[in-house]
């Protein structure tokens, strides 16, 4: 008996000795989804939020399971450029009103899951300095220096605006540097749509494009030139940041710094302009163009979305604006003879700081087939906007 009593408690300290180190070594975060439809987003952890976990842990070894104990893609982000991570991302899928628990650990010797699917961004200096970003749903492309110095010299063909381009994919892959690739040989190689692939057939010209900045004053809009300088912030599967800025403009003295992100999964780019002023601004408008003043704009104040639905070719197009509707003054569909200056604007309340959400879906993607499709994305945006995940850290 004696002999059985020592085997047993040696076997109990042994469990001792391994579970402790390991208790410590992970932490959980609780994510809670208060919607009543299933959620697929990024999650951002604050890392001062794992000071604890990190003062005994490396950051290279961190690693996230899901509540089926499967490892999952991470990334880090370091916002300011100070050399120190500032977030930790992982991918949250969560049923409507329930919650998951994902576990945080240290174990340097499983490798991180790399996904099949990635965010993008680049500046793409073989193309008159154009910035272009992507996930595996949407693509987005702004105009830079070059293409301005172009355009003011009367190069014909450039571009002059500082409106949102958009691609139309309908394939999962990165595109970017496959079409600029494909545009060193052949400029039409990206606007048409014979690889399977998807196209851009978006005319942006002075309008807003899907998402454009502007001053409305007087019935006209004023808006800014092409960006002057770009910086790439964060690369990687999840989320890709950037940050374009801007020479004064309007007759208000405006100078901007626009910070874009777009995140895996997500038809919406995440915009943060930030202004300063010489004079007081009246307001801040974000646009879509209406083309020819084509296809139909739905309006609404109160939920604080935006849509556009058009047909482009042989299918339709939705495009959108999503915004916190506190900020917003008035929205319109305004229409001009004038080429490029029919756009739905949307007036919002003059601040430092402007957040909204720009984005698309497109018929051939297979991500939409209805303009009730469409309506219904933007609609759940929106609500997302306003009930972000709950995140409890244990």
């Amino acid at each position: 008996m004696v002999t059985v009593k020592k085997s047993v408690f040696g076997f109990i300290c042994a469990i001792g000795c391994i579970s402790s180190p390991l208790l410590k070594a992970q932490t959980s975060v609780l994510v809670k989804n208060n919607l009543s439809f299933e959620r697929n987003e990024v999650v951002s952890v604050p890392v001062s939020r794992l000071k604890s976990f990190l003062d005994k842990n490396k950051e290279a070894d961190v690693r996230i399971k899901n509540s089926k104990g499967q490892l999952i893609t991470i990334q880090w982000i370091d916002n300011d450029g100070d050399g120190n991570n500032d977030e930790l991302l992982f991918m949250a899928h969560i049923q409507g009103k329930s919650s998951e628990n994902y576990i945080i650990s240290a174990d340097g010797k499983s490798p991180v899951p790399e996904s099949k699917v990635t965010t993008y961004s680049r500046l793409v200096p073989e193309r008159v300095d154009d910035y272009a970003w992507e996930n595996e749903k949407i693509a987005f492309r702004m105009y830079g220096p070059k293409g301005q110095r172009e355009a003011l010299a009367g190069v014909k063909g450039s571009t002059l605006s500082s409106g949102v381009d958009i691609w139309l994919k309908r394939t999962e892959q990165s595109v970017i540097n496959k079409w600029y690739k494909g545009y060193l040989t052949d400029p039409m190689y990206y606007h048409k749509d014979s690889r399977g692939e998807g196209y851009d057939p978006y005319h942006v010209g002075d309008s807003r494009g899907t998402g454009g900045i502007g001053i409305w004053k007087d019935g006209k809009l004023q808006v800014s030139q092409n960006f002057v300088t770009s910086k790439t912030i964060a690369e990687g599967s999840l989320r890709t940041v950037f940050e374009l800025t801007y020479n004064p403009w309007s007759d208000f003295g405006v100078k901007e710094t626009k910070r874009i992100s777009l995140d895996l999964g997500s038809n919406f780019s995440k915009f943060e302009s930030t202004f300063e002023a010489e004079k007081k601004v009246p307001n801040y408008t974000i646009g879509i163009t209406l083309h020819k003043n084509e296809g139909e704009a739905k309006l609404n104040d109160k939920e604080g979305y935006y849509l556009h639905w058009e047909k482009i070719d042989d299918a339709f197009v939705g495009e959108g604006i999503v915004v916190n509707p506190e900020t917003i003054e008035k929205s319109m569909a305004f229409k001009s003879e004038t080429p490029d200056q029919s756009n739905l604007l949307v007036i919002t309340k003059p601040q430092r700081k402007l957040t909204y959400y720009a984005g698309f879906a497109w018929q051939k993607s297979g991500q939409i087939h209805t303009q009730k499709d469409w309506e219904d994305m933007l609609k759940k945006q929106a609500q997302i906007i306003a009930n972000p995940l709950q995140i409890t850290i244990k």
